[in-house]
């Protein structure tokens, strides 16, 4: 017996030797912990288009949806729509932005940085920006210049929405300085959004910073004209047709469909707003079919009005059309159009409407060639909708641009900053139409802060139209 013991131990130490430089037992192959940038930047690409863009597994970008009366929860009130929140409602979503998406591209950023890898810190800072200021702008004052320092400050204190804003500015600016310095590795096809393409990169970080001037325009310490001259400085830099939408394509296949087709199967009972469908009508818009699916019981256009006490069939009801939430549609982030109407609308504060005119038709007649409309039926439009002038002009110019930005996020801030488009509250509203959202109950517990007793009716820092 002690012979074979003996033996057996024998061949384990031989094994255990031999293996020595293939295995250490302090290192789990499945939890690596250095990983190359192109293997993280995919997978926060995917984040962000999944949950921050289109809601995920939260509740942000829906809920903003509904406050825009674009979409509908074919349910009883009171509801989202009807302006009930709980701070608990918001702790996916502060998890999407922070634990998620923020916290990963901060590594992504000192990994590339650690690395001489400059266009991918330069992705990183654009997608910071990104989302920051998709953060910001629902809530407010957030943590960020302590966000991120792990167990040495484990309750980050919250910048300003000023401070949020700089710092905006600050990413933009390096992103673009990053692009700048040309070295290092070059992403291909880990970059879902421009397959590497930098320039574009460029581009998109140059529209973001009009966007972000743009919506200072009221904010206190600055000016219209300020802001608007900042806008058009940068937008001339920033995106030139189409082409250079910053979007995400998806197959279709199981596993691979667009976001906001999952948040329209009947499971969500979300359906499309009457507020949105309707005015389609309104305007004799050819985009209706391009952008609305009738309704299957029906055939019919029909959105379901907020607010009202009984269910509705769900087949009686539209929801979007496939260029936008067909299984294999685009996700749109950012889009050319929002930088001809921000040019528009620089255009009107520092110019006047008849020098926004251009910008403005430019605008409606990219998106509706890019939904796929007749070259006659935009001429028609166009026509239609009339030359812009000193009362009309921010209305249309904003109408129009919310159109272009279907279910985008941007489309709530416009409205609070502009008034456009006009929304009035709805059926069985339990307040005022919301201007902004609650903070999250993990993080009241977790991280108490002054700003979380804020309500949804109070108003930002740049929030004072």
């Amino acid at each position: 017996m002690k012979k074979i013991y003996f033996i057996l131990v024998f061949a384990l130490m031989v094994a255990l030797a031999g293996c020595k430089k293939y295995l250490d037992v302090n290192d789990d192959p499945n939890r690596p912990i250095d990983v190359k940038e192109s293997l993280m930047l995919p997978p926060i690409q995917m984040l962000i288009s999944q949950n921050i863009n289109a809601s995920g597994d939260g509740n942000l970008s829906v809920v903003l949806q509904q406050y825009m009366q674009v979409m509908a929860l074919n349910q009883v009130a009171p509801n989202f729509g009807t302006y009930l929140m709980y701070n608990i409602d918001m702790d996916g979503d502060w998890n999407n932005v922070y634990v998620r998406t923020l916290n990963n591209l901060n590594l992504l950023k000192m990994k590339a940085a650690a690395g001489g890898n400059f266009k991918y810190t330069a992705i990183a800072k654009i997608l910071t920006a990104y989302t920051l200021g998709y953060a910001t702008d629902a809530w407010g004052d957030i943590p960020y210049s302590q966000a991120f320092l792990g167990i040495n400050q484990a309750t980050p204190v919250y910048d300003s929405q000023q401070q949020i804003y700089a710092q905006i500015q600050t990413l933009l600016d390096e992103g673009i300085a990053d692009i700048g310095k040309n070295a290092g590795l070059t992403p291909g096809s880990d970059d879902y959004i421009y397959a590497g393409d930098m320039a574009k990169w460029k581009k998109l970080a140059y529209t973001l910073k009009a966007r972000y001037y743009m919506h200072l325009s009221k904010a206190p310490g600055n000016t219209a004209t300020a802001q608007a001259q900042l806008a058009l400085n940068a937008i001339n830099n920033g995106m030139q047709s189409n082409d250079d939408d910053a979007k995400i394509a998806f197959s279709g296949a199981a596993g691979a469909e667009n976001p906001w087709q999952q948040n329209f199967l009947p499971a969500s009972t979300f359906v499309l707003a009457n507020t949105f469908v309707d005015a389609f009508t309104t305007r004799n818009d050819p985009r209706l079919s391009k952008m609305v699916k009738p309704a299957k019981q029906t055939g019919l256009y029909t959105g379901r009005e907020i607010g009202l006490p009984e269910i509705g069939s769900l087949e009686s009801y539209s929801i979007p059309a496939d260029f936008y939430a067909g299984a294999n549609a685009n996700n749109y982030l950012v889009n050319y159009t929002e930088a001809l109407f921000i040019k528009a609308e620089a255009t009107l504060v520092a110019s006047g409407f008849a020098a926004a005119q251009p910008f403005y038709q430019e605008g409606i007649k990219q998106h509706m060639t890019k939904v796929g409309v007749s070259t006659a039926d935009i001429n028609t439009y166009i026509a239609s909708r009339g030359t812009l002038t000193a009362a009309n002009a921010l209305r249309l110019i904003m109408e129009e641009k919310s159109i272009s930005n279907f279910l985008n996020a941007e489309n709530y801030t416009d409205w609070r900053r502009t008034g456009f488009p006009v929304l009035t509250k709805v059926k069985n509203a339990l307040s005022e139409i919301p201007r902004r959202v609650l903070y999250p109950n993990t993080e009241i517990v977790a991280n108490p802060q002054p700003q979380q007793k804020a309500k949804l009716t109070d108003r930002l820092w740049w929030d004072v139209n």
